[in-house]
């Protein structure tokens, strides 16, 4: 009667514990539902492990296309802020996606319009973006790696057999069998086969261990794509069709998957001290089932790395439309559907045609928007901190985002299709040992040979031309090169404090610029965009406002006034 009582205690403070639990979980199930209603803006707010975000390039190097914002442009622009910024992903599918997507410039209309339609879908159904968007944070991330990493390094584990753990299995029989006959001399043998079962496990877990974490992946990602076809996505068939495809060819997968998922390191140790998963971790020590079904599921994902890959491709691109629709109700400061130029009437005479109305930098707060059309090249000048470079930004990130995710910063933005490039804030190659100047004129003529290839037209931004050289040089070569430059199939936005250049090449380009205002001992910058070249001079007087020497400034202003009434210097 006693261990009745016991029991029955037993089992109603485990069911009291399981029930809280099951409380619990659904509790934060029910508030994060809740945020995704209404606190979605801020699912962009988080921390990025260093390593993780080293590799979060890994689908759009596994996928290289020759329309991509190549390594240059993407850091002049600072684009790792701005996919900081919009990426309102939960699982690393998602995040890499969206990272391939913002790196792979579109050429196509239907493309983007196709995008566009699922972007209206999760925005117009916000259950079923809930509910899509719930599965993704289940799927959750890789850890510190991408799921490629782990992929791409399956050789290393190098053909793997389960014939040695079948034999050690049959030899536990044996050895069972045995104690029928001979009690004592069976069980020593089942007690060394053990010692020895346990101490070879240790030594082949710890090779698999870090590859049960992407096996781990592969799997919510299969449970999260059966749950996706059977709840269905109305405005996603053509996704959920190819989840159908890739899913159905891995199932052989999940076949009793639970013994390697399910063990220790999967779960992160047993801290939580589940007595079910201490036994079942035992099992797995002396029998190796888990070894084995490892040993299964890693032929299985050998050949089916492009089924994976196919999964990644169409889950993370319905997670990246749902981050592009969170990210254009971030942007309190408006924004626009780019509209594309198709046929030659609808472009100017050279054949290119940029517009953009009331753009902005998207990670600015209380952005200065400015409007420009441009038929040809176009030279800014004005002082350093006037907008010269933020505006260069601008237009090239709205014409990035126009051609990636169908949006732009901007009241309205029209052009054709451009391969995108720029020139701005390089640094000397320490590592290479290649000087600043060596580093810029190869970054130049990257662009030039990607106008040559003929390859559709270029529209590049080049931010103080051969500031590595000297200034006679300097003007020399930066006026042959903006005018290669300014030839047609190129659109050219440049940024130049050699007021020369805007004489020399006032038949390429036109000129545009931005002033400040200093007034009363101060200075201050409107940052709004103005015809014509740029007439102020207030270089030396900014080292007047900053408290230098008299001497000096009245010296440098006689010695600037000299050189443009002669043309010397003394």
């Amino acid at each position: 009667m006693e261990y009745v009582l016991l029991a029955g205690a037993l089992a109603v403070f485990v069911l009291v514990i399981f029930g809280l639990e099951f409380y619990r979980g659904k509790k934060e199930e029910k508030n994060f539902i809740e945020k995704l209603y209404r606190g979605y803006l801020k699912l962009s707010d988080r921390k990025y492990p260093t390593e993780r975000f080293e590799k979060m390039d890994s689908f759009y190097r596994r996928h290289p296309q020759e329309w991509q914002i190549d390594d240059i442009t993407w850091n002049d622009l600072g684009m790792d802020e701005l996919f900081k910024r919009m990426n309102y992903t939960l699982s690393a599918t998602g995040e890499e996606y969206l990272y391939y997507r913002l790196r792979t410039l579109c050429r196509d209309q239907e493309e983007l319009e196709r995008f566009e339609k699922k972007v209206r879908y999760f925005g117009e159904h916000p259950d079923e973006r809930v509910r899509f968007q719930f599965r993704m944070n289940k799927l959750g991330h890789t850890g510190k790696y991408s799921l490629y990493d782990y992929i791409d390094n399956l050789d290393y584990l190098g053909e793997r057999s389960n014939r040695k753990h079948i034999c050690m299995d049959l030899l536990f029989l044996s050895l069972a069998a045995l104690c029928t006959v001979n009690f004592s001399l069976g069980l020593i043998g089942i007690v060394a086969l053990m010692i020895y079962n346990i101490i070879s496990y240790f030594k082949e877990k710890g090779e698999i261990d870090p590859y049960i974490i992407s096996f781990a992946y592969v799997i919510r990602l299969l449970d999260i794509c059966d749950e996706l076809e059977k709840t269905g996505l109305s405005g996603c068939e053509e996704e959920l069709g190819k989840i159908r495809f890739h899913r159905k060819r891995m199932q052989a997968m999940r076949r009793n998957s639970f013994w390697v998922m399910n063990s220790g390191s999967a779960r992160g140790g047993n801290a939580s001290g589940d007595i079910i998963g201490v036994l079942l971790d035992y099992i797995r020590m002396v029998f190796h089932v888990d070894l084995m079904k490892f040993n299964n599921m890693l032929n299985v994902l050998r050949e089916h790395v492009e089924d994976v890959d196919g999964l990644i491709a169409a889950v993370g691109y319905m997670e990246t439309a749902v981050a592009v629709w969170i990210f254009r109700e971030s942007l309190t400061n408006g924004w626009c559907c780019p509209e594309f130029t198709r046929g030659p009437a609808e472009k100017s005479a050279r054949g290119e045609r940029i517009e953009l109305e009331n753009g902005y930098h998207p990670l600015l707060d209380n952005p200065v928007k400015n409007s420009i059309t441009a038929e040809r090249g176009v030279l800014l000048t004005g002082s350093n901190a006037s907008g010269k470079s933020t505006f260069l930004k601008t237009v090239a990130i709205n014409a990035i985002l126009a051609q990636t995710i169908n949006t732009c910063a901007a009241d309205g933005y029209r052009a054709c299709f451009y391969r995108v490039y720029s020139s701005m804030a390089l640094q000397d190659d320490l590592a290479g040992g290649e000087s600043y100047y060596i580093v810029e004129i190869k970054a130049l003529k990257r662009i030039l040979d990607a106008a040559a290839s003929g390859e559709g037209r270029v529209l590049c931004f080049v931010d103080e031309v051969l500031r590595g050289t000297n200034t006679v040089e300097r003007i020399a070569a930066s006026n042959q090169i903006l005018k290669s430059l300014g030839r047609t199939g190129i659109v050219c936005f440049a940024a130049t404090h050699d007021i020369e250049l805007t004489e020399l090449l006032r038949e390429d380009f036109d000129n545009y610029h931005f002033e400040e205002d200093v007034r009363d001992g101060d200075i201050s910058f409107n940052y709004r965009l103005q015809a014509g070249k740029a007439s102020s001079r207030n270089a030396i007087r900014l080292l007047e406002l900053l408290g230098y020497d008299d001497r000096i400034t009245d010296r440098a202003s006689r010695q600037a006034e000299r050189f443009l009434s002669t043309g010397s210097w003394k």
